[in-house]
């Protein structure tokens, strides 16, 4: 049976190049909704800080477990982590070290990360950060779909380079208890039937999906930037896993 919990704690974290700022639209959705909702900017990920380039996937998940303890989260009342993209390797650490704090885990056209994987195992010591590339090329690896020339001309201008050590960094998990956490997977640039597909045939990028234990899955059909081409959507769908008590 589904019933609903007031005010959940959400906790908002972005993929690669983006920060706090990424989720507003969604966030402005969740607070008439009276959700708790915060989004946070992961370290590395702030223009402002000095040694932002030499930040780790170690001080990212850190910095999600300070947030959750000023939060007063608890094992009583955990809270709901919103993961895109490329903030699935920290919170897939915070899930590994402290899964009793977590309600559930929504992954936003991404998802749990393999232990030992790296998300740029090629990439050179020497480089010590990865800018955004230019939208020719990310359309490549990622699609555009629902982006406004306005859209993407914020997104270039308040884009901050990838960390190098944070794209390097294998993510060492040992606590199976991780798949055990409630999870919610958003299906947006990729429907759920073919990520269920690669699940199951084992593919790298999405074989931990197949040992969740307890797994909904929704298709939010749109590009890899959802928070940007459907946030009222978006917005409904992470309200409705953060109330769920099932």
């Amino acid at each position: 049976m589904t019933t609903s919990t007031s005010r959940p704690t959400i906790i908002l974290i972005a993929g690669h190049w983006l920060g706090a700022w990424a989720w507003d639209e969604v966030l402005e959705r969740l607070d008439a909704h009276g959700s708790r909702a915060t989004a946070m900017t992961l370290p590395g990920l702030d223009a402002d800080d000095p040694e932002r380039a030499s930040r780790t996937l170690d001080d990212q998940a850190a910095a999600i477990l300070d947030t959750i303890a000023r939060l007063e989260v608890s094992e009583s009342q955990p809270a709901t982590i919103v993961a895109h993209s490329g903030a699935n390797a920290p919170v897939s650490l915070v899930l590994d070290r402290h899964p009793e704090l977590v309600h559930r885990v929504v992954w936003v056209d991404s998802g749990p990360a393999a232990p030992g994987s790296v998300f740029a195992p090629d990439l050179p010591e020497e480089v010590e950060d990865l800018p955004l590339p230019p939208f020719d090329v990310l359309a490549q690896q990622a699609s555009l779909e629902g982006l406004s020339a306005e859209v993407l001309a914020r997104f270039r201008a308040q884009a901050v380079p990838e960390p190098g050590p944070v794209l390097r960094q294998p993510v060492e998990l040992t606590d199976e208890a991780r798949r055990t956490v409630r999870t919610t997977l958003v299906c947006c640039s990729m429907p759920s039937t073919q990520v269920l597909e690669l699940a199951r045939a084992g593919h790298p990028m999405f074989a931990e999906v197949a040992n969740l234990e307890h797994l909904d899955v929704i298709d939010l059909p749109t590009g890899h930037w959802p928070m940007w081409s459907r946030p009222r959507e978006l917005a409904e769908v992470i309200q409705s896993a953060a109330s769920r008590t099932d």
